[in-house]
């Protein structure tokens, strides 16, 4: 029988003195207090501290059996926090020091408690005060550059990769994103939500059936094509930084799915980013130097990502996909090197498509980003919007002619109002 009950800011500390697992964690005399810090989306999110010395803290996080951000009257499998458990540690083994340490994963009461990361902070309110983080690009490419090659086909043996992805079915929240990514903001919906000074466009790519086709194509690339373990939600609100650390978080969608899904999704909300500053920053010059800093995130993103992805499958090309003898031959390794430059071309266009989709739902979704919504007056904001939408658009229309990430920031380019 499950002991599962949710917690509260005074049962957590209870829970944490008698687990076995953390209570070691803090000095067994030090009064404890704790804080939900949740953003109240899907999960509760507690941080307990040490009264006398707040540095000494832990990180508590519970699924409850419903989506938070839509009530109770939406259940919701609470399994998702064996997802993000073992995601974490799993990143902790392939890529340690980029996701929070995991001290304990309690099955019974659908918790994970993990490191602190006071000293970091979520990546997407620093982005819109114009602060820059020298470290993110190296970081945040090596994160997703081994955990897309090293969970994929390119690197383990069928066996290996199928009996992995078998850990990671995720019905539920797999469906939640097929529904809010690909489906419900292009049509009529009751969790849909949009500013009404957007409504023109919004009833444009409602009513728009090359575009349709083209998100239904990328719907079954992403319900389909189970290339690696993703993260399915890496958005800079997922992510934790500082000057001199990066850190992935909050990976309860994970499942295998296609990797230009993670990148896109990352990429997009970088853009996300970008057109929030026609309202965040008045001034021009100011304006135009941040944004360029965020289109050299975005190509430093990629471009780094491409050449590790690159790099660890030229060295350690073990999967069963292509293995090194099937390259054995006068000629085989450049007939190997041009296989790698396809793939990762088309990982590139699956980036752009799968990305703005992402930032499509945002704009006429049931969930926006805090980066748009944050602008008070709706003018502003639309007209942040409809230039997310005509990139947005145009990433999907046009992906499959990207040969370069020059060509989607040429894109935001062109689509930047006064350019």
């Amino acid at each position: 029988m499950s002991n599962y009950h949710a917690l509260d800011t005074t049962t957590v500390v209870d829970y944490l003195r008698g687990s076995p697992a953390t209570k070691d964690l803090f000095d067994s005399q030090a009064g404890l207090k704790a804080s939900e810090v949740g953003d109240g989306n899907l999960n509760l999110v507690f941080v307990v501290q040490n009264e006398r010395d707040p540095e000494q803290a832990v990180i508590v996080k519970q699924a409850v059996p419903f989506l938070r951000v839509a009530g109770d009257s939406w259940p919701l499998t609470r399994e998702r926090m064996r997802f993000e458990s073992q995601a974490l540690l799993l990143y902790n083994r392939l890529t340690p020091g980029l996701a929070p340490e995991v001290y304990l994963y309690d099955e019974d009461m659908s918790l994970v408690a993990m490191e602190y990361l006071g000293h970091h902070e979520v990546m997407r309110k620093p982005l819109v005060s114009r602060q820059r983080f020298p470290k993110f690009t190296e970081d945040i490419s090596t994160f997703l550059a081994t955990i897309l090659f090293k969970t994929s086909d390119l690197y383990l043996t069928g066996l290996e990769k199928k009996t992995l992805q078998a850990t990671y079915i995720n019905p539920h929240l797999c469906k939640i994103q097929e529904d809010f990514v690909y489906t419900n903001p292009y049509m009529e919906s009751p969790d849909n939500n949009w500013n009404p000074e957007i409504e023109p466009e919004v009833k444009a790519v409602r009513a728009n059936s090359p575009l349709k086709l083209a998100i239904g194509e990328l719907k079954e690339s992403y319900m389909t094509h189970t290339q690696a373990l993703i993260h399915s939600d890496l958005h800079t609100g997922s992510i934790m930084v500082n000057q001199t650390d990066t850190r992935v978080i909050d990976p309860e969608f994970a499942f295998f799915g296609p990797m230009g899904y993670d990148v896109g999704a990352l990429l997009s909300n970088l853009v996300l980013n970008y057109a929030s500053h026609f309202a965040h920053t008045p001034d021009a010059s100011q304006r135009a130097e941040y944004q360029r800093y965020l289109l050299s995130l975005i190509r430093d993103v990629w471009t780094l990502f491409a050449r590790k992805f690159d790099d660890l499958w030229a060295q350690h090309n073990q999967g069963e996909l292509v293995p090194n003898a099937y390259w054995d031959y006068h000629g085989g390794q450049a007939a190997f090197a041009e296989y790698r430059r396809a793939y990762i071309l088309k990982l590139l266009q699956d980036t752009a498509g799968h990305g703005a989709c992402e930032a499509l739902r945002r704009m006429m979704g049931i969930v926006t980003v805090w980066d748009i919504s944050s602008i008070a007056d709706l003018k502003q904001r639309a007209a942040a919007e409809r230039c997310v939408i005509r990139i947005s658009s145009r990433w999907i229309m046009e992906r499959k002619s990207f040969t370069s990430i020059d060509d989607l920031i040429g894109v935001i380019e062109e689509e930047t109002p006064g350019k």
